[in-house]
């Protein structure tokens, strides 16, 4: 059974505060706790708590693909969030710019610990319970629900540090703010040690294989470990510099390649036993079929993974958050967020940048193809339409990544349409274009792209069948999967054997065929910084829109490389047509730049609790 049938339960059992109506860092309070005499006596009533700590984890993860904003390749309306009862407006704001991308992390941060503190309050709860007289086979069921309430709350830490650095450590769950308000930040090193104690206890204790979708098994917890180890090697080996102005945090290369070690080892662990855990890439990463330019009846098999009907209970997908679909109340709202208006009405809330476009390499080459000229560029008298290598050209887009023709929607290219849950056939997408009919001769509408700002829009997500309404999704929205598991092993062995080592290259080769690429060149093998750019460039596409981008810019300190160095012409953005539509960091002081790379303290947290410390560059 799917975790999320008993959501309504569990708010109910622990008789807890929705996650959105606290006022202060610490989520729940005493009012919810129920007498051990009626409670806390089953296994059943630890799953329920379990379950509870799901709920309150699916507000802060499964909408994570907004925080692509903050990278280079996709647009975050400014703003704009989705607005589903219950939701926080943590993902505000969330572009490739300092000042906005924290404006209302504050609220992220509350619910984070919301997480931690239902997890808290649910651990401490399960270890009171007296077992002594329960079967060998619940005592041990109970152990994993231990180890799955542990990752959660592992996981709530992880982001936490991820973004801000050192963060206040809670270990147990508070009745009050009488310790919230005294607590310091913790430096980051006591804070990951803790993490990892969690997930390692995790893996001792949960099953090889999830007991259901939703749930997680021993390869997820892997996952994780390992994701935290190579994050923890990241900023040790690239450093922190903002992090460590607060003088808690000295990035050690020692620390760096032992941590890339211990990484590289927990997702070796997952790759040599995949039929153990029960995990594999989505139709064996086999590429599938795909339709010419100009037609979408048949599309690469890497779409089918990211719509419900074909996507759902993925052996790909290590850990997700469920979704109950119409009338659950739990329903996710991709299509709403990515989708137009010719798609049930939907938002488009996210669109891709540009620049993605030339991002995706020939399957001919299996190397970059020329960039693309714009509407301007082409000479008087031309048709851009027809104009060789120009975006508005079609056949600029042939013989690429497959996974282009299943992420994105170019000039001319078709995507299939509903309305009120029925189908209303094809349309044909033209940049500027909302109202044309005949489009391109073909005998189709044009696809209405309200605010559309980059002459491309998304496929990704966007169902093409009807039956469900923009905000009655129940996709299970992945967050880890197989793919990220190969590639973050790729980078890691990278930096421990100063260069890739043959399973390396084979993992990499194995994502790079389900978008029917030939395998990576020899010169790309050659050397570490030439296997780790092609890392780079298959996390960009593989991970396109799923929350990973400005999380690797951070760790890899690319901000500047992207944008330019301070006090110069920052990150310009243009549409098909070559009109420049937005421009960030342009002309910014290196404090801005600093502020790139670390969150603020929420300003409302630093005047309730005297002992946190703001990060140094958010001071001056």
């Amino acid at each position: 059974m799917r975790h999320f049938t008993r959501y309504s339960l569990i708010l109910l059992l622990l008789a807890s505060l929705p996650v959105v109506s606290c006022k202060d860092l610490l989520e729940q309070k005493s009012t919810y706790e129920l007498s051990t005499d009626e409670y806390w006596e089953t296994v059943d009533d630890a799953e329920y708590a379990l379950n509870g700590v799901y709920s309150a984890a699916r507000l802060v993860f499964d909408r994570d693909y907004y925080w692509d904003g903050h990278g280079d390749y996709l647009r975050a309306k400014t703003g704009t969030m989705s607005i589903t009862s219950g939701y926080s407006s943590g993902y505000v704001g969330c572009r490739f710019d300092a000042i906005r991308r924290t404006e209302t992390a504050g609220n992220y941060y509350k619910y984070l610990y919301g997480v931690v503190q239902r997890a808290n309050y649910a651990l401490d709860n399960i270890r009171e319970m007296d077992t002594s007289h329960w079967p060998a086979a619940d005592r041990e069921h109970l152990g994993a629900i231990l180890g799955e309430i542990r990752l959660l709350r592992a996981l709530a830490y992880f982001r936490l540090i991820s973004m801000w650095g050192d963060v206040p450590w809670f270990s147990h769950a508070q009745s009050d703010n009488s310790l919230a308000v005294r607590i310091p930040r913790t430096p980051i090193g006591i804070v990951k040690d803790s993490i990892l104690a969690d997930m390692t206890y995790a893996i001792e204790k949960l099953p090889e294989k999830s007991p259901s979708v939703g749930r997680v098994g021993k390869a997820a917890a892997l996952a994780f470990r390992g994701k935290v180890q190579l994050y923890w090697a990241s900023w040790n080996h690239f450093g922190w510099d903002e992090l460590s102005e607060l003088g808690t945090f000295i990035p050690s290369q020692d620390v760096a390649t032992a941590a890339y070690a211990a990484a590289a080892n927990d997702f070796k662990e997952i790759i040599m036993n995949e039929g153990k855990y029960g995990v594999g890439l989505f139709r064996d990463g086999e590429p599938g079929e795909c339709d010419e330019p100009g037609k979408a009846d048949i599309l690469p098999n890497y779409y089918y993974m990211f719509i419900p009907s074909t996507g759902n209970g993925s052996p790909e997908n290590l850990m997700v958050m469920t979704h109950g679909g119409a009338g659950s109340g739990q329903c996710e709202e991709l299509l709403r967020d990515f989708g137009n208006k010719n798609t049930e009405s939907a938002e488009m809330q996210l669109q891709p940048r540009l620049r993605i476009v030339n991002a995706y390499q020939s399957t001919i080459t299996g190397d970059y193809c020329s960039e693309l000229l714009y509407k301007t560029s082409v000479p008087e008298g031309y048709d851009p339409h027809t104009y060789p290598n120009c975006y508005l050209n079609p056949d600029s887009y042939r013989n690429r990544d497959y996974r282009m023709k299943a992420s994105i929607v170019w000039e001319y290219e078709v995507m299939a349409c509903m309305n009120n849950l029925t189908s209303t056939g094809f349309r044909k997408y033209s940049y500027k274009n909302l109202n044309g009919t005949d489009v391109g001769g073909s005998g189709l509408d044009a696809i209405n792209a309200d605010d559309d700002q980059s002459g491309v829009i998304m496929r990704k997500f966007v169902r093409n069948y009807p039956g469900q309404g923009a905000s009655e999704g129940d996709f299970d929205f992945p967050i880890m999967r197989l793919a990220d598991v190969y590639l973050m092993y790729a980078e890691a062995i990278n930096e421990v054997n100063d260069g890739p080592d043959a399973l390396a290259i084979s993992l990499v080769n194995r994502i790079r065929h389900r978008g029917n690429l030939p395998p990576l060149g020899a010169a790309k093998c050659s050397t570490k910084e030439n296997f780790f750019n092609a890392v780079i460039q298959e996390r960009i596409v593989e991970l396109f829109a799923e929350g990973q981008r400005a999380f690797d810019l951070r760790r890899w300190r690319l901000v500047g490389t992207i944008a330019g160095s301070p006090m110069g012409n920052g990150l310009s953005y243009f549409d098909t047509w070559g009109t420049r539509t937005a421009r960030m960091l342009h002309q910014a002081d290196n404090i801005t730049y600093k502020r790139a790379y670390i969150f603020q303290i929420p300003p409302r947290e630093i005047d309730r609790n005297p002992y946190l410390i703001q990060t140094p560059c958010w001071i001056q």
